[in-house]
């Protein structure tokens, strides 16, 4: 059974970054396919479509903007995301870059942690691979659309914050998210930074997920020193 967040094609002629970053994002949960030059990327969108494109900028036999509007030319794909990777960061690049259709523009060198955040904040803006408007794992559902949390069929009722701070956590399930990541997220940096509120919300949220699931699981876990994730049940 594929259990993989979401498709990806990553698009770049230098081997070294394209294998790096195809194996971190596949380490990060996603299905990875790659490809070294601009025809070989609108092959395989022909034949497969991706939820999203990593497309470096300057390739051997095109540009990454015009490649976009390739793209963008098949209605079928005209709503396939793209990331552009560049090496130059300056405002006239950025603005050529998300004019030409793409959804983010990273510059080289960049954080692979930056890099699939900004994934994961795309696929959810867009909709990511379901495009139902739900967020599962395992028996606890987030209902973006009708801003509703069942675990194990039983309706939780949350705050606007813990509803936020949950499909934060269900966004990055697996992975592990410091308290600052949080704090940037939930309160987007309009509360005061006291990393204590972060602890209290967990607390609250924990108590309200686990309240009456008799027995099932704990989904919320503390990683010392490092901050918390979401996590599958085992088995």
């Amino acid at each position: 059974m594929d259990t993989a967040e979401a498709s990806l094609l990553v698009v770049d002629d230098e081997p070294n970054i394209r294998e790096l970053l195809s194996a971190s994002l596949r380490f990060a949960g996603f299905r990875v396919a790659s490809a070294a030059t601009g025809a070989e990327a609108v092959a395989y969108v022909q034949r497969t479509r991706p939820d999203l494109v990593v497309l470096d900028v300057m390739l051997p036999d095109a540009d990454g903007f015009t490649l976009v509007k390739r793209l963008r030319d098949d209605s079928d794909r005209d709503k396939i995301p793209v990331i552009f990777l560049t090496a130059k960061d300056g405002v006239e690049d950025k603005i050529s870059g998300l004019t030409a259709g793409g959804d983010d523009y990273v510059t080289k060198p960049f954080s692979l942690e930056e890099l699939i955040a900004r994934i994961r904040a795309i696929l959810r803006r867009t909709g990511g691979p379901a495009d139902d408007g739900r967020l599962v794992v395992a028996d606890l559902e987030l209902d973006l659309v009708g801003h509703q949390v069942h675990r194990a069929g039983r309706p939780v009722s949350l705050s606007p914050t813990e509803f936020k701070l949950l499909e934060y956590l269900m966004t990055n399930t697996g992975r592990v998210v410091s308290k600052m990541q949080i704090l940037d997220h939930v309160w987007a940096y309009d509360f005061g930074g006291d990393l204590s509120i972060v602890e209290s919300y967990i607390s609250y949220l924990r108590r309200k997920m686990d309240s009456g699931a008799d027995g099932a699981p704990k989904l919320i876990h503390t990683v010392r020193g490092v901050g918390y994730v979401l996590r599958r049940p085992a088995g």
